[in-house]
């Protein structure tokens, strides 16, 4: 008899393109055994450049390019693929893909898992009733929930009803091979104008759209430099990713005659350069799963300056390893800033704790080790 067929995982998800949940979806795939599992991922959208990150040429990727809305043709064809493929495994992730799981109950895929990585656009806080109901109706014929944070476990037990035995929560890791703190004389990213000679960089990583709240930095960052002539000479702002709140970040830094102290090239594929020519890390979010980004952060030897939102208390220790502020609060993240900039021994206190709280938590090996015990207990 010959070898079994390694099984094969269908992930669904809205669209693959730069953000943490792509990215984690990413890391699962290349590090997971390849005599064990395959891979194929459906993409209700689009797929973008980003797939270049797979480490594997055996992996399938299907565009739907689902219109906006509810596109009844995308459950036929997601349903016609899943009974072409025959996987063992179908992952959903987030709303936005939850009600595909309806598709692999047709299909007869024998194990169905949705992971739940942070709020939608259109619920920040989890508290729209229509969303819970959604989740509850599905969860009824999903076999397994992974929350990534527990704050996104307490929700769905505690207010969407999911039984506690149906959720394993899995945090994101990082891999410290890629990301690791800089070493000798900061090296400026390929296309940044910015003398960052003898300055200190303020930067953040994202999408730039309303859940992100990169305004809030913008506005922080403003009112340092208009409080503090020495903060205003040394400090550079990065605005990292791109979106509709780019533009409008710029308008608002330009009326402040600030445009010159500011770096926003938009989409990166570089972000381990750039987090290394980095010296503090904000993100401002008014919502957040687990993010990839402050783990990325911490482990290139920054302080982490982020809201208290979501999963980031679980990463970032106020005092510790940086500082958390309320979310949409301007004043608040200004004094962060101010205090860390200007304090450059609490700066390499904090990151390196920072590093020191992702060696021994967050590692990428442990995060596909608990997937790799999920995706086997069928």
């Amino acid at each position: 008899m010959g070898e079994a067929k390694p099984r094969l995982i269908v992930h669904i998800i809205y669209r693959l393109g730069v953000g943490g949940l792509e990215n984690g979806l990413v890391n699962i795939i290349n590090k997971l055994p390849a005599q064990s599992y395959r891979h194929a991922i459906i993409c209700l959208t689009e797929s973008t450049d980003f797939s270049q990150r797979i480490g594997r040429a055996d992996v399938e990727i299907f565009q739907l390019h689902k219109r906006p809305g509810q596109d009844w043709r995308s459950f036929y064809t997601v349903y016609r693929l899943l009974k072409q493929l025959r996987p063992a495994v179908v992952h959903t992730r987030n709303l936005a893909a939850i009600e595909y799981q309806v598709c692999a109950l047709l299909a007869d895929v024998r194990y169905r898992i949705h992971g739940e990585h942070g709020w939608d656009v259109f619920d920040p806080d989890g508290s729209n009733v229509k969303y819970q109901w959604l989740r509850r109706i599905i969860g009824r014929i999903i076999h397994r929930f992974i929350p990534l944070s527990r704050h996104l476990q307490d929700y769905l037990r505690d207010r969407v009803g999911i039984p506690a035995h149906k959720i394993t929560r899995i945090c994101n890791g990082v891999d410290t091979t890629v990301f690791y703190p800089a070493v000798g004389e900061k090296v400026v990213p390929d296309g940044c104008g910015l003398d960052l000679n003898d300055k200190l960089v303020i930067g953040t990583v994202g999408r730039m759209h309303g859940v992100k709240d990169q305004m809030t930095l913008v506005r922080a960052f403003i009112n340092s430099c208009q409080q503090s002539l020495e903060f205003a000479a040394r400090c550079r702002l990065f605005l990292i990713g791109d979106g509709p709140l780019r533009a409008e970040a710029m308008d608002l830094l330009a009326a402040a005659n600030l445009a010159d102290s500011v770096w926003a090239p938009g989409e990166r594929s570089d972000i381990p350069t750039i987090l290394r020519a980095m010296d503090i890390f904000v993100l401002p979010s008014a919502a957040e799963g687990i993010s990839n980004t402050i783990l990325e952060a911490m482990a290139s030897g920054l302080p982490v300056i982020a809201t208290r939102v979501g999963g980031n208390p679980e990463l970032v220790v106020d005092g510790e390893t940086g500082r958390l502020v309320p979310a949409r609060d301007a004043a608040r993240l200004s004094s962060a800033l101010n205090e860390l900039a200007l304090d450059e021994r609490r700066r390499r206190r904090f990151g390196e704790a920072s590093l020191k709280r992702v060696l021994a938590e967050f590692s990428i090996d442990s995060m596909v080790v608990r997937y790799q015990q999920v995706y086997d207990r069928q």
